[in-house]
């Protein structure tokens, strides 16, 4: 559901994700314009990923031989959150390379239809040890499969 350049990014709706994640927002996230300051979106994209594939059994943070690089992240923003709402992240796989994968991540206040903000970010998974791309694990293609 990426746009082209062309294109203005426009909010979408749940059904576009696959699976969803529930964040809550804390006070530090507010900045001095009384909404989240936009660096935090970036880590809830994160948060939202990681852990669900951690929670899926295929993502070893601390013994992996594998690990995924971010090598581009962007993200559109529609309308504004704040604390104390709380946050929906809804995941998906745009595109599945033989070492890359791109994760598109659209974040909802509770309950609302429409994204307040829409990104992706590019992961390269590498070995752990070198940092070379390596060959997607079948677990966790097989997961991501899921979400394409």
């Amino acid at each position: 559901m990426s746009e082209t350049k062309t294109d203005k990014p426009q909010a979408e709706p749940r059904s576009a994700y696959k699976v969803f994640r529930t964040i809550t927002t804390r006070w530090m996230d507010n900045d001095a314009y009384g909404h989240v300051n936009n660096v935090v979106y970036y880590s809830w994209f994160d948060t939202a990923v990681n852990a669900y594939l951690i929670e899926q059994g295929v993502l070893d943070i601390h013994h992996g031989e594998t690990i995924g690089l971010v090598i581009e992240t962007q993200c559109n923003y529609f309308s504004s959150l704040a604390f104390p709402q709380t946050v929906e992240a809804g995941i998906r796989v745009a595109r599945l390379g033989s070492s890359s994968v791109r994760y598109e991540v659209g974040l909802f206040a509770q309950g609302e239809p429409l994204t307040a903000a829409k990104g992706h970010f590019i992961h390269v998974y590498v070995n752990q040890k070198t940092r070379r791309p390596t060959p997607l694990p079948l677990d966790l293609k097989t997961v991501l499969e899921t979400l394409v």
